[in-house]
Order: structure tokens, then C-alpha cells, then sequence
């Protein structure tokens, strides 16, 4: 039965129908409208502080769960706060879907409320698309469409803006969900999948790249490795596919320099979910003269670094992937990989990495041996990440996410709160240096009005170090990278949450399992003195 209600309610109904079940959020005169509908749909809605926090926080609810965040913002300044946030999701894949109102005419009405030249435009630059519904059954066509994009293309952001005066238009009720079956998949190619077995048994040093993309099925990865006598780098987005103790795995440091050496030893090289990005080499190319296997279901990733030697896959890896691992069945590598070098290798990377940035090696030891089994892990932009991206070990993918591509600082705080939103009691955790802390330190009353037993491990090095520390090296006096911060303690507790500020690394893993138990947030306040021994 068709129940007419204005558009701004059906589309909360609508969402609730397709399985969202959590939209973060800030109303206001122009979006209220949407907010008419959240309740009596069953919904629940997370109050940010500010857009690029709801943002944040849906983006890490995305990546906890794999289905979308959903954030409801204002036109203009709305919608601008948030574009972070989705540039964010852009570069890191994750599906995030921002639903704004817009005005209802622009060209011949100027000095409105909320006006911009072109707000769909500007949404455009930093997500999949953004389109404007300008009636019912176009706001229902287009979620549907994002819906079904994100189970079936590479996830990223999609931008939906409604006029006002559609929203508070009544309209029919949304359509029945649509059948994804409908959605096929791309078909596996049997030829294909033979030739890449085949190259793969044929080479004597083959190696694997394992990228974000290869985390679902990751579990067959390993089994691969072993059948093939292939060594494997992950990125920073794949860690976890590869067991920390397997002795083919040389976990994710691509960024070392030196991995252009070993990967210039092998004889083939499979890359599966990887994009060979900037962020995860930091270098110009892979490094290697080999050939080239590649497997993306993005065609713009296989479009990049191409040779007449690789041959390039288009399609999701883990289908592809598990038919090779058959076609392997039985037979015996001719593996010249050494695993006691790749140990010695792992080694000697490891304390390079801790003589780059001395003193944060023993903290994420300390951190990590306190951790509830299954914690998930949200970064920032902070020497502290950078240093434990390299050097933590996980057990399991998916569970550290990190501002990789786009960089921006002050993601973890709201993202963390979105995840723990998503897991529901389940082990979440934040890291976050000082300066970034600063960018969203307003959210932190969302988590506290939530009760979210949430550790907030900050970083206070005093400075902007890796910035201080880029300047010395281009030989240019360090310049803008002291600010005065807060005692951040007092701050932490003036919003309602704990704070600790442990002067040992035994007291530290004292406060995380605190935290971890306590009715609410808790910053843990640490500088590198903690790992001076005392």
C-alpha cells in the first residue's frame, strides 16, 4: 500500500528498508526535512559537532561493517565541512553515502541562506559522483543506484543533494528493494586463470603485492604463498592477510627502500588489490623488472604503471585467486626463496625503522601485547602510525584503518567513534598525535554522550615532528610547526571523559585495559618519555 509522506521522511524510510541502519548527522533549516522521517523509520541518528566529524564517523562505520555510511548534512556549509571526509573515502575506497538538501534555484536568486555558485560541481571533485533529485522518483533511482554500485564497482563516496522544496513535497512510497542478482559479476575467464597458475609454477623466485582489495578471501593468500613458493609483500592496507609468523612474508614494507632490491630479484610478480599508489611505496615504481601480473576490479588501476610484459585482470580478486589455488592443487614449487634471509631482511628493517624514530618501537609493542583479541584500530597522520604501520604485526585484515591516500589529520577520533558505534562493544581503539587532535577534538563529546568504552592513545611529541623533521632535510629552518596545545587531560575531562596520562609503559597497559572496561571514553595522554626506562 502506497503511503505518501513528505519526500524528506520517505527517504529515511527507504534507507531503513535497504539495511541502513545508523545515520550520522547534523539538522538544520534546510535539511530538516530528512530528520522527519529517522525515527519512525528506526533509525538511529549520531549527532556530530561538526560535518567533517559526521563524515569521519561515517566513513569508519563503513569500514567496520563493509556497508555503507550514510551522513545527513545542510546545503553549502554543510556540505563543504564534509568533502574532506569523502575525499577521503575517495582515495581509501570506503562507501560513504552524503545526502544534502540544496537550494531550489540559484541562477536568478542571489544572497540566500547557505548559497554556493554550485554545490553539486563541488561535491563532484571529491567523490565517486554527485547528483541533484529534483523529484521523488529520482531521489529513490539514484540511492538505489549508489546502493547497488557499492556492492558491485570499487566502494567510494557518492554525493545526493535534494531542493528543499522537494523534500517537503509529499511523495508515493520508495519502490521495492531492487534484486542485486541483477548486478552480475564480472565472469571468470578459465584461460586466464590457467596462464597465471602456469606462470606462477613456472617461476622459480615469484613474489605476491597484496593491496586492500585482496582482504576479502584473504584468507586463501597464505595457502597460495605456501603453494607456490611465493614471497609476499602487503601495503599498509593489507596487512593482516599474511599471518605475522608465516616465514614467506616480508609484511607490509613496500616503503622501505630496500624492498626495490628484493622485489628486483624475482622473476614474476602478482600483484591482486593493489593501486602501487605513491602511499604505498613512497617511490616513483615498484622497482622490478619482472613480469607483471595484475588483478584490480578497477580498470583505472590497471590503466597505471603498464608494460608490454604484464598482463592485466580486470575482475575481484579472491573469485580469481581461489581458481588459481585449485589449479595449483598437488603440485610442488620450485621456490628459490630463502625464508631464513627474508627473517634476517624483516630484522633489519625493523631497527632501521627504529632508528628513524627512535623510542616509538617499544610504545606499539607495550600497545599491542595489552589489546583485546579482535581490537579494531583507527590512526591519524602521526609519526606514532607511521612507525606502527611498519612494525605491528595483525593477526587478521581489516582492522586497522588509516587516512592513507588523502592524508588528512584528525580522522581518527570520529572514525574510531563511528566504528565503535558499528561494533557495538566490541574492542575499538584511536591513536591520534597532538596537532591532529586538535582538527576534531569536538567529537569527543559524541563518544562521551554515547557512553563508548573507547581508548584515545594521543601522541604528544610538542610539535608537527614529521613536518619539523621534512624541513631539516630540504635544508629549510623549521618554521610553523610549534603550537601551543592544551592540557589535554583537563580538556578530556571538561567534555565528560577519563583521561590517564601513564609515565610508564606498564602503566599505560594498565589504563588501555581500564579503558577498554570503563562507561565511556579515555584519552590516554603519552609523550615519548614514556619509553625513556626509568
Amino acid at each position: 500500500m502506497t503511503q505518501n509522506r513528505p519526500l524528506g521522511a520517505q527517504i529515511s524510510h527507504m534507507l531503513k528498508d535497504r539495511g541502513v541502519d545508523v545515520i550520522f548527522g547534523i539538522p538544520g533549516v534546510h535539511n530538516q526535512e530528512m530528520y522527519r522521517g529517522i525515527e519512525e523509520a528506526g533509525i538511529t541518528h549520531v549527532l556530530a559537532r561538526h560535518e567533517q566529524g559526521a563524515g569521519f564517523m561515517a566513513d569508519g562505520y563503513a569500514r567496520a561493517t563493509g556497508r555503507p555510511g550514510v551522513a545527513y548534512v545542510i546545503t553549502g556549509p554543510g556540505l563543504t565541512n564534509i568533502m574532506t571526509p569523502m575525499g577521503q573515502a575517495y582515495s581509501d575506497s570506503v562507501p560513504m553515502l552524503v545526502i544534502s538538501s540544496c537550494l531550489d534555484e540559484t541562477a536568478a536568486t542571489k544572497g540566500q541562506l547557505h548559497q554556493m555558485k554550485d554545490q553539486r560541481a563541488a561535491a563532484e571533485t571529491v567523490c565517486d559522483w554527485s547528483e541533484e533529485a529534483r523529484t521523488a522518483e529520482a531521489a529513490y533511482a539514484l540511492i538505489d543506484r549508489a546502493l547497488m554500485e557499492f556492492d558491485t564497482r570499487r566502494a567510494r563516496p557518492k554525493h545526493l543533494q535534494v531542493p528543499i522544496r522537494v523534500l517537503e513535497a509529499d511523495a508515493p512510497s520508495p519502490p521495492p528493494t531492487p534484486n542485486s542478482e541483477l548486478a552480475g559479476d564480472i565472469p571468470r575467464d578459465d584461460l586466464t586463470v590457467r596462464r597465471i597458475a602456469d606462470a606462477l609454477m613456472s617461476a622459480k623466485r615469484p613474489a605476491m603485492v597484496l593491496g586492500g582489495g585482496a582482504t576479502i578471501g584473504a584468507s586463501l593468500y597464505p595457502k597460495l604463498a605456501d603453494a607456490v613458493g611465493a614471497a609476499v609483500f602487503t601495503s599498509y592496507a593489507g596487512r593482516g592477510i599474511m599471518p605475522p609468523d608465516h616465514p614467506l612474508s616480508f609484511g607490509a614494507t613496500l616503503a622501505r627502500p630496500e624492498s626495490a632490491r628484493v622485489l628486483n630479484t624475482a622473476d614474476l610478480v602478482l600483484v591482486v588489490g593493489c593501486e602501487l599508489a605513491e602511499v604505498d611505496l613512497w617511490r616513483s615504481a615498484l622497482g622490478c623488472d619482472a613480469p607483471m601480473i595484475r588483478i584490480d576490479i578497477d580498470p583505472a588501476v590497471l590503466a597505471t604503471h603498464q608494460r608490454s610484459q604484464d598482463r592485466i585482470v580486470l575482475g575481484e580478486g579472491y573469485e580469481i585467486m581461489e581458481a588459481v589455488l585449485d589449479a595449483v592443487a598437488g603440485q610442488t614449487p620450485a621456490t628459490l626463496w630463502n625464508t631464513a634471509e627474508i627473517a634476517q631482511t624483516r630484522t633489519r628493517w625493523r631497527a632501521e625503522v627504529d632508528a628513524e624514530r627512535p623510542g616509538i618501537v617499544p610504545v606499539c609493542n607495550a600497545l599491542r601485547d595489552c589489546l583485546p583479541d579482535g581490537t579494531m584500530i583507527y590512526s591519524d597522520m602521526t609519526q606514532f602510525a607511521y612507525t606502527a604501520k611498519e612494525v605491528w604485526d595483525m593477526d587478521r585484515p581489516g582492522h586497522w584503518h588509516h587516512p592513507t591516500g588523502f592524508g588528512t589529520l584528525g580522522y581518527a577520533t570520529p572514525a574510531a567513534i563511528g566504528g565503535a558505534v558499528a561494533r557495538n562493544g566490541k574492542p575499538t581503539m584511536a591513536i591520534i598525535g597532538d596537532y591532529g587532535f586538535h582538527y576534531t577534538m569536538q567529537e569527543l563529546g559524541v563518544a562521551v554522550e554515547l557512553g563508548l568504552p573507547l581508548p584515545i592513545i594521543l601522541w604528544d611529541n610538542g610539535k608537527l615532528k614529521e613536518i619539523e623533521e621534512s624541513m631539516v632535510r630540504a635544508q629549510i629552518a623549521p618554521n610553523a610547526v610549534v603550537a601551543r596545545n592544551p592540557d589535554f587531560c583537563k580538556l578530556a575531562e571538561a567534555f565528560g571523559a577519563s583521561s590517564e596520562a601513564p609515565h610508564t609503559l606498564h602503566d599505560m597497559q594498565n589504563a588501555v585495559r581500564a579503558a577498554f572496561d570503563a562507561d565511556g571514553p579515555t584519552l590516554i595522554y603519552l609523550t615519548p618519555d614514556i619509553a625513556i626506562p626509568t
